[in-house]
């Protein structure tokens, strides 16, 4: 008796310890399902970040355009610690480029903006502005670019993509940022947000608005189109599509009409139409019956 014990002792304490884990493990909730952060502050906070800057340039003659277009989409980050450029009295992180000479008129030049956050819902993107400029640094033509989604199977081929159209030949000079009316903007996106409920954070439901705010800061991908981008710009999701009138109402349109069933002919007109006389009925006649 003596020696069950501390065998008692030892099953009880391992027990607690059980009991005490699996409860511990009902209060952790993973990271994944952790409610998200508010998108209001973290997208204020940027914005107060960026008018916190002190500007370098004011004039497009004053940027350096020493960095060539990279020959293929190339990341880059805009945010705290990037140049600052007060454009037409509009503050804006920028990037700035020296345009191919060898590459033959038209091209174009790919843009992807990646969302800025960890959850959709809390989430925004950088919308680009691109200006073209002439050798003396005078704007040709300057284009707020249009954002669409597009999900690919790689993070190359997911996320916001845009294009510009380089035709004149006397653009020698790139630069790209965010106007005002850019950074109010907004994106449309095919995926709904989270909903999270605060008395149950693992309970999800798809709510939303389907549209990403844009913001002052994130990653940017730049460079010459190849066939990765092309394909996703040119496939990607612009806007929430049309409703049609349904599928069954498109094949009746789309196809002739069939019998639903055997047995089932033509309607009279048509029978008329197309109904002929067997031979050798009254009224019919053959070439050589004159004889009988």
């Amino acid at each position: 008796m003596l020696q069950r014990q501390p065998v008692l002792t030892l099953l009880l304490l391992v027990l607690t310890l059980l009991l005490g884990a699996c409860h511990t493990a009902k209060i952790l909730v993973p990271p994944n399902l952790r409610p998200p952060e508010e998108n209001s502050s973290s997208l204020d906070q940027a914005r107060t970040a960026l008018q916190q800057a002190t500007p370098c340039c004011s004039s497009f003659a004053d940027f350096s355009f020493q960095t060539p277009l990279p020959w293929r989409p190339k990341e880059f980050e805009l945010g705290p610690g990037s140049l600052v450029a007060s454009i037409n009295g509009e503050r804006s992180y920028f990037l700035a480029f020296r345009l191919p000479s060898d590459t033959k008129l038209p091209y174009r030049v790919a843009l992807k903006s990646e969302l800025n956050g960890r959850w959709l819902r809390a989430s925004y993107l950088f919308a680009p502005t691109v200006t073209l400029l002439d050798e003396a640094f005078q704007p040709i033509n300057t284009e707020d670019v249009g954002l669409c989604e597009h999900m690919g199977w790689t993070s190359e081929t997911t996320g916001a993509f845009g294009s510009i159209k380089v035709t004149n030949k006397q653009a020698r000079y790139l630069v790209l940022y965010s106007s005002a009316k850019q950074q109010s903007g907004s994106t449309y996106w095919e995926q709904s947000p989270a909903a999270f409920s605060a008395e149950a954070p693992v309970k999800m439901a798809a709510a939303g608005n389907f549209r990403i705010p844009h913001g002052p800061d994130g990653s940017v991908w730049i460079g010459l189109m190849n066939k990765t981008y092309a394909d996703a710009v040119d496939n990607a999701i612009c806007a929430k599509a049309q409703k049609g009138e349904g599928v069954l109402n498109t094949l009746r349109t789309a196809l002739p009409l069939a019998p639903l069933w055997p047995g089932t002919g033509p309607t009279t007109d048509d029978k008329s139409a197309t109904e002929t006389k067997p031979a050798g009925q009254s009224g019919d006649s053959k070439p050589g019956d004159a004889s009988n």
